[in-house]
């Protein structure tokens, strides 16, 4: 069925919406394109003259791809090599989505991506699109095929399973600059001791590498452990730039609403190093280096007006 101009203009003005649910249920930016294209192939042969709200058709369509999507990627997952982290996602990107509430700003925050994976596929999207994007546990139920009164349960326990212990910082650009230069700082010195006094005494370090670049196979506990942990990470050495394609420039933005040290080489990012900060400190810091999982974030960066590299012996 032919699409008219108008009715792609329709899908157009909601895709931003739905990339930002889509990333939201996946915790993949490449995984949330596709799952958006296949809404607007179905959008493309529905009747679309029989759809009575656009915005709920294109939910329901899109939300149902992301089910089928979470079942084989969990499967995926249980072969996965090492750490599996979510993409990471600049700011500004429209993926990140609604951001006016600290509940919306927190649910796409690297630590609560990852905390939605002990989530079933049901809970997830019911606390995404009733937690992110405030919708209505009748609109929900509407979605997903269920009750109102289950709808409401299945919200209740996911809460209970992501129950926060420690709220996270909130940081502008600046700050996260400041905060990323005296990480690296620290983290260039050699000196434990130094890394110690910015982590929280129960901090943990997760990497990525997806089975590519090579990473610690399981989380890293405890300030002095991360903190021994990531001077040997940061301590150069050319066989670590060969495996991310050569010497990699270092600079400081935001992801995933935290301060990232970005490892940049030519014009593709090799690595986001997110830090999540807490009033306590550095809480966690989640490495992803997988290639497979910086493809947007390389396109973002090769279009953003990013500052100046940051000065460091690397």
């Amino acid at each position: 069925m032919l699409v008219s101009a108008h009715e792609v203009e329709v899908f157009e003005a909601a895709r931003g919406r739905l990339e930002a649910i889509a990333y939201r249920l996946l915790g993949s930016a490449t995984d949330a394109e596709d799952a958006v294209q296949d809404t607007f192939l179905r959008w493309q042969s529905a009747d679309r003259t029989a759809i009575e709200t656009h915005e709920a058709w294109l939910t329901k369509v899109l939300t149902n791809l992301c089910l089928n999507r979470l079942t084989s990627a969990r499967a995926r997952r249980e072969t996965y090599v090492g750490q599996w982290l979510p993409e990471p996602v600049f700011a500004g990107d429209r993926m990140l989505g609604p951001s006016d509430t600290v509940e919306q700003r927190e649910s796409v925050s690297i630590a609560m991506l990852t905390l939605m994976e002990r989530l079933s596929a049901k809970e997830r999207v019911v606390y995404v699109l009733r937690e992110a994007f405030g919708h209505s546990h009748a609109e929900i139920a509407g979605v997903l095929d269920l009750t109102e009164p289950n709808c409401q349960q299945i919200y209740r326990r996911a809460k209970q399973h992501l129950a926060a212990d420690r709220p996270r910082v909130e940081v502008d650009a600046a700050a996260a600059r400041k905060i990323v230069e005296e990480f690296l700082a620290a983290a260039l010195s050699g000196k434990t001791e130094s890394l110690v006094r910015l982590l929280t005494d129960d901090a943990i370090s997760i990497g990525d590498g997806g089975g590519v670049v090579v990473s610690a196979p399981h989380p890293v506990v405890g300030a002095l452990r991360v903190a021994r942990f990531l001077r040997t990470l940061f301590k150069p050495s050319e066989a670590k730039w060969e495996m991310v394609g050569g010497r990699p420039d270092l600079y400081a933005a935001v992801a995933n609403g935290v301060p990232a040290l970005v490892m940049v080489v030519g014009d593709r990012v090799a690595g986001v190093v997110a830090l999540e900060v807490t009033a306590d400190g550095i809480a966690a810091v989640h490495a992803q280096a997988n290639p497979a999982k910086l493809d947007r974030a390389s396109r973002r960066w090769a279009l953003s007006d990013h500052r100046e590299a940051l000065s460091g012996d690397w």
